[in-house]
């Protein structure tokens, strides 16, 4: 992702739906696109973002309608993809922004959990708080720095679901060790992306292993290619 300070102006094509649920968001969190996009990044790895699916381009007939403001065109409507400006360091592609905006919406609606982990050895004043914490709090919402993700990334893993007792059997709880709701169809692209996801961070040589978590994953995607 991006190192450099240098920042840009991103124009980034959604659907307008896409864009619409991330402006209410950012106006939920008093925030703007850039700080959603930061506030991802910062925290998840970036093997675990890439692994996000992109929500993609709008769809052929999806388009906003403007009126041009000069030219000989002045006044004429205009046909344009719908679309989010974000103003952030320079180096980010398009898909990995449409990512983490994304993945932003799905932490909030709690699709995925975060678990922070290691902020028992936080320093702090006697009382539990210092004068100077909401200040360092500040600083974490915007800072980009390499050492910040660093530090983050080592502070989180993601829990995406506890082990069901008796396995996988149905596609109720196929779509629960997945992370969906058992009424949703996903396609099998979805279903994909989301399986490389969570298989990245269970995966018995991750860092978060479990074989038990990654055998019902599998067990998951067998039932549900079964029933695409």
């Amino acid at each position: 992702m991006a190192t450099a300070n240098a920042k840009q102006s991103y124009t980034i094509p959604c659907s307008s739906r896409f864009r619409d649920d991330v402006l209410a968001l950012a106006g939920r969190k008093k925030a703007n696109v850039g700080d959603l996009v930061r506030s991802v990044v910062l925290i998840v790895p970036p093997a675990l973002l890439l692994a996000y699916p992109d929500p993609g381009e709008p769809a052929k007939g999806d388009r906003d309608v403007v009126l041009v403001k000069s030219g000989r065109s002045k006044g004429r409507p205009w046909h344009r993809k719908p679309r989010l400006q974000a103003r952030l360091a320079a180096g980010y592609d398009i898909p990995s922004l449409r990512r983490a905006l994304g993945l932003a919406q799905a932490i909030e609606k709690n699709d995925i959990g975060l678990r922070l982990d290691g902020l028992e050895h936080a320093s702090a004043g006697a009382g539990g708080w210092s004068p100077d914490m909401e200040d360092r709090r500040e600083e974490s919402r915007f800072a980009a720095d390499d050492e910040e993700v660093a530090r983050l990334g080592a502070m989180v893993s993601v829990l995406s679901f506890e082990p069901l007792a008796d396995g996988v059997h149905t596609r109720a709880e196929a779509m629960f060790v997945l992370g969906f709701a058992p009424s949703t169809r996903p396609d099998l692209g979805v279903l994909r992306a989301r399986f490389r996801m969570l298989a990245a961070i269970h995966h018995p040589d991750s860092g978060y292993g479990s074989h038990e978590r990654m055998s019902q994953l599998n067990s998951a995607m067998d039932i549900l290619r079964r029933d695409s």
